[in-house]
């Protein structure tokens, strides 16, 4: 698959609520996640088992109410996708609405990397 197929395949399953296929058939072994600059604790995992320790948390940590998915924006090997996502944390009760930036890196058509951007709550 070229970028532009990943890309579509991405969206259309996380637009159908599906945020696990995506992992399965688009993404590297070797894939890097990393939450906005990756420096604070669990922000920069490798592979699938940082993965899916990542999800984990996710799960364990928020609730989430609704997701808003962009069309892709692709250029060459990488694509975009604003994600806003309503959403209650778990431990604290607060629910709040978050929109992020995902940046992707493909290679070999598969997800190599990928980042998120977004606000830290609170700020």
């Amino acid at each position: 698959m070229n970028t532009k197929e990943v890309a579509e395949k991405l969206v259309t399953w996380c637009k159908a609520g599906d945020f696990e296929s995506p992992y399965q058939e688009l993404y590297s072994p070797k894939i890097v996640s990393i939450e906005n600059d990756g420096k604070a604790e669990g922000a920069y995992v490798e592979g699938f088992e940082g993965i899916q320790k990542k999800g984990e948390w996710w799960q364990e940590n928020f609730e989430v109410h609704n997701t808003t998915v962009s069309e892709p924006i692709v250029a060459d090997n990488w694509f975009s996708v604003k994600f806003e996502m309503d959403t209650t944390h778990k431990p604290s009760g607060q629910r709040s609405t978050t929109s992020e930036i995902a940046v992707y890196e493909v290679k070999e058509g598969k997800i190599v990397k990928e980042q998120f951007f977004y606000d830290e709550q609170g700020q």
